[in-house]
């Protein structure tokens, strides 16, 4: 018999409803959320599309990095995941899991905005994988601040730190070993195309990730490793609940779209799957939306 998937309207796939207002410090825990975000801890399912894979994924322990993780994992991936050292609580959780499947899982701490500490994560990646050949560069900085004569020049470094200069710290190094037939998958944003006006740092290194993405793909073409980018639009994740939406606009987040709803980390597994696998082998220096409806040109 054929396998048959039920259609499902995605406007009411996932919570539609409004959320509660929930703040929480820097860079926010995602298991103590209400609600809790779906990375597709229950949902995902693996088909062997990454079996043999070596994969660092940043930002993995929560949000659109754990939905990565979770997906990489269960299509046969051996991955290694970078997060704050904040965020335990959810790196832990999602080991646990990962690892009752029986899925190889390493965890490895720090501050993407330290240049040496981004070089120390590659070679970490490629001592405990054996090798490394799928990049997921995940995590992001994110803290909505109203007027411009209040955005400190502290914020403005450590956000373009994270967002964008890890970017290059850390494929420097991964140059030194990633071999043909590399993946490498950046993380930018419906921001870097319609940018909101409480986001000018961060809107603007979404922009840069994109001019990265695809200034890198060409270079890299020649060697055969593929560079692509991920645009989410407004996902329910730490990131909004931990400064980076003002708590007025928590209730009613993601509710502009077109689908009337925002996204879960969950929504965006299957994109980040296409671009590593070799399904993906004649795309490089592109940008896939996972937006709602809010479109990215």
């Amino acid at each position: 018999m054929a396998y048959k998937e039920d259609l499902k309207n995605p406007v009411d796939m996932y919570y539609s409803g409004e959320y509660e207002k929930q703040e929480q410090p820097y860079p926010g825990i995602q298991s103590d959320m209400k609600p809790v975000p779906d990375s597709g801890e229950k949902s995902y399912v693996g088909h062997g599309r990454l079996q043999g894979r070596k994969a660092l994924i940043t930002g993995g322990d929560s949000g659109i990095g754990r939905a990565v993780a979770i997906a990489f994992a269960r299509e046969g991936a051996d991955i290694l995941v970078n997060y704050l050292p904040d965020e335990q609580k959810d790196a832990d959780s999602l080991k646990e899991l990962l690892e009752q499947e029986g899925h190889t899982v390493y965890l490895y701490p720090g501050n993407l905005g330290d240049e040496e500490f981004c070089g120390e994560l590659v070679r970490e990646a490629v001592d405990k994988l054996g090798g490394l050949d799928l990049m997921a560069l995940v995590a992001g900085r994110q803290h909505a601040v109203e007027n411009l004569e209040d955005l400190s020049t502290q914020q403005l470094r450590e956000t373009f730190e994270v967002n964008v200069f890890s970017l290059y710290w850390i494929m420097k190094e991964a140059l030194k070993y990633l071999p043909e037939g590399s993946s490498v998958i950046t993380t930018t944003s419906i921001q870097d195309y319609q940018p909101s006006p409480n986001l000018l740092d961060y809107a603007a290194t979404k922009s840069a990730i994109t001019a990265f993405t695809r200034a890198l793909a060409k270079q890299l073409a020649k060697k055969g490793i593929r560079v692509n980018s991920v645009a989410p639009g407004p996902i329910w994740t730490p990131l909004q609940i931990s400064g980076g939406q003002p708590q007025s606009h928590i209730p009613e987040f993601g509710h502009n779209t077109p689908l009337g709803r925002a996204g879960e980390p969950a929504e965006l597994a299957g994109v980040y799957v296409f671009l590593a696998s070799n399904e993906s082998s004649y795309v490089t220096a592109e940008v896939y939306g996972v937006t709602g409806g809010n479109h990215t040109e």
